[in-house]
């Protein structure tokens, strides 16, 4: 296999990563305790811990688990929490017990909490008493047997009155009441374990960190096991890929919006920053645009990831315009294609590119990513250091240099199989320890790769393929579109026809302006026959467009 991408690496990047300087998840935070005590470490709704702070917390947290719940090495502890300051000190405090983290989406509804705490044989749960009642109607079907609850402000310091008037503007859930025979406060939880003495487990490289999900977009939701190899590597990765971005800037300020319970974040902002002694602002409810856009404009923020959705709503929020880009530095989106109109739009308005970057969780997640310095041209980048990645066809075979076929990856991040499934591991690996990824993409002659679209949601119409990346980019140049979904709906004549689903910011636009801009842009089988106008799309919570809930309407 030849790395065509190397020739078009920035200078001075390696090919190869060197050697990360921690041998798990927990070594790396250890690290920075060490290194930067007086650091901000997170800040969320006007509370900041210092990683001398996190560092105490954590270490009581840890001997809560182990000294007073019993929790031995390996054992599941699952966290159901937004992006509030108790997610990482019982992230640390977890691994510090040398226990795995199972990341939970506080949003789950009844079956699917089920579901992943009987996948996972979690024994314990940390949980937002606002989301508590949808744990109180599975726990007795589940392995749980005890529960931590947390208030929005525990670690807040602030008074009752406050909470009450600021729990629906963050997550937007009234605290229920709820019952559980083994359950202690988060608060009460620290301070037992501030009695206690931790007795070190020593974890590393083959270890498992994560139970991390699939967000079940393609079926049943899956635990893909990354282990602190994966993830300390990944985030040297990371780290090289980005060196350059920060010169001159001490310490990384990042805005956090996308919840730390899903890869992207987790990596990118939670463990990346934190090996590099910087600070995460925590949003806790990024749909509330008007209070993110007005808390982040209270910092001098140099990262900022996001989701093309996150760009196109922020950017039409009236506070937007007072927050100042000027130190940022490095603005990525993942988690879906980000469309050309929304990324001209963030330069013209922020004077900041939106760089892309693929991966999966399954890959920890970064595996292709463009270059710091690159403009936006619609490409996910390159392969970042000690990544290969190749273009095969159904059969198996690496396909020649342009051609379309299905992304595989290999590298150190990719995962170590999915929780319990052999069957779900074998079908997507292939002998060498490629991982097929399920997209389909492209690489060209400078080795940057191009993604065509998920496999199960291209459209075949009379015989053509149809990718609804294509579509949907074409729709959203319209200015009176926010956002749009293509699927394809059966037709007797074609097969299939592209149907789209749009949310319009100007009520005056019809359905023949599409029309009429689609026939000007697009070829007579990619053009779509049906238009459905909606308030709103189906997403998941870190706001990726579901096209199979559109599909199975």
């Amino acid at each position: 296999m030849e790395k065509v991408w190397l020739k078009s690496y920035p200078e001075g990047m390696p090919e190869e990563v060197p050697t990360p300087p921690w041998r798990s998840v927990k070594d790396l935070f250890e690290h920075s305790f060490a290194a930067y005590p007086d650091n901000a470490a997170y800040s969320n709704m006007g509370k900041t811990l210092s990683y001398a702070d996190l560092n105490d917390l954590s270490m009581r947290f840890a001997c809560f688990l182990q000294q007073e719940l019993g929790l031995t090495r390996g054992e599941r502890v699952a966290i159901m929490l937004p992006n509030v300051l108790q997610y990482p000190v019982a992230m640390c405090g977890i691994f510090r017990a040398g226990l795995v983290v199972v990341n939970v989406n506080p949003l789950y509804t009844a079956r699917e909490l089920k579901h992943q705490l009987n996948d996972s044989g979690a024994r314990c749960i940390v949980i937002l008493e606002n989301f508590a009642n949808i744990l109180e109607g599975v726990i007795a079907d589940t392995d749980v047997d005890h529960v931590v609850t947390t208030g929005l402000g525990d670690l807040l310091g602030w008074p009752k009155s406050t909470l009450t008037n600021l729990v629906m503007r963050h997550v937007k859930k009234a605290v229920p009441a709820y019952r559980f025979a083994n359950r202690t406060p988060f608060n009460q939880a620290l301070k037992i374990g501030a009695g206690k003495k931790l007795k070190p487990v020593d974890i590393g490289y083959a270890d498992i960190a994560y139970l991390q999900y699939t967000g079940g977009t393609t079926g049943v939701s899956k635990g893909a096991m990354l282990s602190h190899r994966n993830m300390v590597y990944n985030v040297q990765q990371t780290i090289t890929w980005q060196a350059d971005a920060y010169a001159g800037v001490e310490p990384i300020i990042a805005i956090t919006a996308l919840p730390l319970y899903h890869i992207f974040s987790l990596e990118g902002n939670c463990l990346t920053v934190m090996a590099q002694g910087g600070e995460n602002v925590l949003i806790s409810n990024p749909r509330d645009f008007e209070g993110f856009a007005k808390e982040i404009a209270r910092f001098d923020f140099n990262l900022f990831t996001g989701v093309n959705t996150m760009f196109a709503s922020l950017m039409h929020t009236p506070s937007f315009d007072k927050i100042d880009f000027s130190p940022l530095r490095v603005c990525i989106g993942g988690g879906m294609a980000v469309q050309p109109a929304v990324a001209k739009e963030w330069k013209q308005k922020t004077g900041r590119t939106v760089l892309q970057g693929y991966g999966l969780t399954e890959t920890s997640p970064v595996a292709i990513c463009c270059t710091i310095d690159s403009d936006f041209n619609g490409t996910i980048g390159l392969p970042v250091p000690s990544t290969d990645v190749i273009i095969v066809g159904d059969d198996g075979n690496e396909l020649p240099l342009g051609e379309v076929g299905e992304i595989c990856i290999k590298g150190p991040q990719v995962m170590e199989g999915y929780w319990q499934r052999p069957k779900d591991t074998a079908d997507v690996m292939l002998p060498g320890g490629w991982l097929k990824t399920g997209d389909v993409g492209r690489m060209d002659e400078d080795g940057f790769f191009w993604i065509e679209d998920r496999k199960k949601d291209m459209i075949l119409v009379s015989g053509f393929n149809v990718y609804p990346n294509e579509i949907e980019n074409v729709v959203v140049e319209l200015d009176g579109i926010l956002e749009a979904a293509a699927i394809g709906v059966t037709d007797e004549r074609s097969g299939e026809v592209v149907k789209i689903f749009a949310v319009r910011k100007d009520e005056r636009l019809t359905e023949q302006d599409i029309i009429d801009h689609c026939r000007a842009n697009l070829t007579g089988y990619k053009r779509p026959k049906m238009i459905e106008f909606r308030d709103e799309l189906p997403k998941t919570n870190v706001g990726k467009i579901l096209r199979r809930e559109l599909r199975d309407e």
